[in-house]
């Protein structure tokens, strides 16, 4: 199952801190996952303080 941020998001950075494979980054107003990198470990949105990632 894809993982997507949606407009909860703050802009924290925690997200991208704590992914083992570097696939979120800073997007245009908020941070993005790149799918092709994202290996659908959870692990992002397990520490997400705003609730912002889910299933897509």
């Amino acid at each position: 199952m894809a993982y997507v941020i949606n407009d909860n998001c703050v802009s924290c950075g925690t997200c991208a801190a704590n992914c083992p494979v570097e696939a979120i980054d800073m997007g245009d107003d908020k941070y993005v996952i790149d799918q092709d990198k994202c290996i659908q470990c959870g692990t992002c949105k397990e520490n997400c303080p705003a609730d912002a990632i889910e299933e897509n």
